[in-house]
């Protein structure tokens, strides 16, 4: 794979759709005087694509945006249509979805490889990069392996090398039930405190057997952040200093 650090990206015109319209989108609208980070991969709603590489770096955009970025691309080599569900399915509205339909931009990169073997045809192979006002500071390209590698091309490899002190955002998870008022209580705490979550709802998204598999608990809420229990709303409230005898 070619390295095209110190070096400009390909002048490109993207084809891509806005509603009902199509819009042509220059590589000087994405990169002239911007300081991006661009992640390509082989394909839009393939499983590591959309397991781990977009969605880490849809979660890190406000750390990204306070590391000095102005823009996060995700680009593939797929047409507009199907980048355009894809950013619907993963609800990254942040992040800007583009085409590289003909893979002129990829080629242009070195980076479009043959993927006939798997029935894909011509695909961009798997790297990440920082482009500074169209200049290309810095790469990140997974190795040239049999298969689809990802190694280092992922959010947080990009973010250690932009802002290694960087602060990135606690992952928690409530487990909740419908009508539970002590569970709306802790979302309310986590979201005052400006965190994030990810809600369970018992009967929809998981049963009573998950709830007691994972936490050994059979109440509602079960909070977990960064892989330790915190317990219920008044565990939750405590461990933020919020509650009464945080307080007291």
């Amino acid at each position: 794979m070619k390295n095209m650090e110190g070096q400009k990206v390909p002048n490109v015109t993207f084809k891509t759709r806005d509603g009902d319209s199509w819009c042509d989108v220059t590589t000087d609208e994405l990169f002239k005087g911007q300081k991006v980070v661009l992640f390509a991969l082989p394909g839009a709603f393939t499983p590591t694509c959309s397991s781990s590489h977009l969605p880490r770096y849809n979660e890190l955009v406000p750390v990204f945006e306070k590391a000095g970025i102005d823009r996060i691309i995700c680009l593939s080599v797929n047409d507009t249509f199907v980048m355009n569900e894809w950013k619907k399915d993963q609800k990254a509205d942040n992040i800007t979805f583009i085409p590289d339909g003909t893979g002129a931009f990829s080629d242009g990169m070195g980076m479009l490889v043959d993927k006939a073997d798997l029935g894909f045809g011509k695909r961009s192979w798997r790297y990440s990069m920082l482009v500074n006002d169209g200049t290309v500071e810095k790469m990140f390209i997974e190795p040239e392996v049999e298969g689809d590698p990802f190694e280092v091309s992922d959010a947080d490899t990009m973010l250690n090398y932009l802002s290694p002190s960087a602060e990135k955002p606690k992952a928690i998870t409530v487990f909740s039930k419908p009508g539970c008022g002590h569970c709306a209580r802790a979302k309310t705490a986590l979201e005052k405190a400006g965190l994030g979550y990810e809600e369970i709802v018992l009967g929809t998204d998981a049963t009573m057997r998950s709830l007691r598999a994972v936490s050994g608990a059979l109440t509602t809420p079960q909070i977990f952040i960064d892989g330790q229990k915190i317990g219920g709303a008044d565990e939750l409230e405590s461990y933020l200093g919020t509650g009464k005898s945080a307080a007291a």
